[in-house]
C-alpha cells in the first residue's frame, strides 16, 4: 500500500471538509471543497483508497500546491 498526498490546485480557504479519517474514497471523489473567488472548487481524491490523515481544518486559508489530506491506496 502506498501512501498519496493530496494537494490543492488552488489557493482559497477550505469551506467544508466531505470526508472524515477512516472514510473510503474512490478516485475523483471529493474529500473538501474550497471557496476562492465566490466559486467552490473540490480537492477529490487521485486514487481509491481510505482516507488516514487530514491536515487542516474548516476555515483555513491554503495556498496552492498545500498537502491537505494523506490516503493509503
Amino acid at each position: 500500500m502506498a501512501i498519496v498526498d493530496i494537494k490543492t490546485e488552488i489557493t482559497g480557504n477550505v469551506w467544508k471538509i466531505v470526508q472524515q479519517v477512516g472514510s473510503h474514497v474512490e478516485e475523483d471523489e471529493p474529500i473538501m471543497i474550497l471557496e476562492s473567488m465566490k466559486m467552490e472548487i473540490p480537492v477529490i481524491a487521485v486514487e481509491s483508497g481510505t482516507v488516514t490523515e487530514i491536515l487542516i481544518q474548516e476555515g483555513e486559508t491554503v495556498t496552492e500546491g498545500t498537502v491537505v489530506a494523506r490516503i493509503e491506496a
